[in-house]
């Protein structure tokens, strides 16, 4: 059996600083939005502040993932710790879900029982949540290039804004017209937007918790680019799953008739799974196929 295996790179120190203030901002907003939400009486604003939650959760999520990838393994966790961050986004996942289902029946019931709504303080702190989430994302913009943690947390700020753009027209429209339903129905817009993406998030994190493949690997493609090493005949027992929701990891048995092929190959094969399909830590059994039919090839056998 060989093994071969590599490290993630150090959390950089931008990455960790924009994440620190991303983090800061959002709570900040959060509880001020929160505060007027519960004052002034509207839905929309207290729908945002769940979403902008949520998002402070992911941020931590991805930080803590980031930091976390970086900790040794030990006699107990000998893979480390950073599962934790699947199972947080599950829970975080599952939260969100059932928070949305409270603020979307609330919604609801004030359609039938319109409540008053100060429209300004609405359109003041929705606006400011435009600021926080564009100033949020723009400091994610250097690193993105080249951080998946830091792209995803720019594209989802980004996003945020919009969502915060849609609370500002709902003000608007209550300024011009004076109609109190908006308010709900802002509410269950942006809760339908956090549910979708939450949706999302609640699939992969329980598909990841399962240890399926993840969705930024193509499991055929990876057979297909073992297939053409030089030496290998076939191969059989392929798993590929998530150590965390930053790190992949990989294990085959590999049937090369010619022999061993040496470790050069193997750190090759590694490097090139790394860099070609993300995948950062990886196994591989070698077999010569001389006759002694491997227990694991069929492939309904784990």
């Amino acid at each position: 059996m060989a093994h071969d295996h590599t490290h993630a790179a150090p959390v950089n120190g931008d990455i960790g600083i924009a994440f620190k203030w991303a983090v800061i901002l959002n709570v900040a907003y959060v509880l001020v939005e929160t505060i007027s939400g519960f004052a002034i009486g509207s839905l929309a604003l207290l729908a945002d502040a769940a979403h902008n939650l949520t998002d402070v959760a992911g941020l931590l999520i991805a930080w803590g993932a980031a930091v976390m990838s970086r900790r040794p393994p030990s006699e107990l966790f000998t893979y480390g710790l950073g599962r934790s961050t699947i199972m947080a986004a599950l829970a975080n996942a599952a939260a969100i879900l059932v928070g949305v289902g409270a603020v979307v029946w609330e919604a609801v019931q004030r359609f039938s029982e319109p409540v008053t709504i100060q429209a300004a303080p609405v359109l003041v702190v929705a606006l400011i949540g435009i600021a926080v989430n564009a100033g949020t994302a723009l400091l994610f913009r250097k690193e993105r290039q080249h951080d998946l943690n830091a792209e995803g947390a720019f594209l989802h700020m980004a996003a945020d804004a919009a969502v915060s753009a849609g609370v500002v027209l709902a003000a608007f429209g209550m300024l011009i017209t004076g109609w109190a339903w908006l308010d709900p129905l802002a509410a269950i817009l942006v809760s339908l937007v956090i549910g979708w993406s939450s949706f999302g998030l609640l699939k992969t994190a329980l598909g990841l918790s399962l240890d399926g493949v993840p969705h930024s690997v193509d499991r055929k493609a990876v057979e297909a680019w073992l297939g053409q090493r030089r030496g290998v005949s076939s191969f059989h027992d392929v798993h590929i799953w998530s150590l965390s929701t930053t790190k992949i990891a990989m294990t085959a048995h590999l049937v090369m008739p010619g022999g061993h092929p040496g470790d050069g190959f193997l750190e090759e094969t590694a490097e090139e799974l790394e860099h070609h399909f993300g995948i950062a830590h990886v196994t591989l059994q070698v077999e010569t196929g001389d006759g002694n039919i491997c227990r694991l090839a069929p492939a309904n056998t784990v």
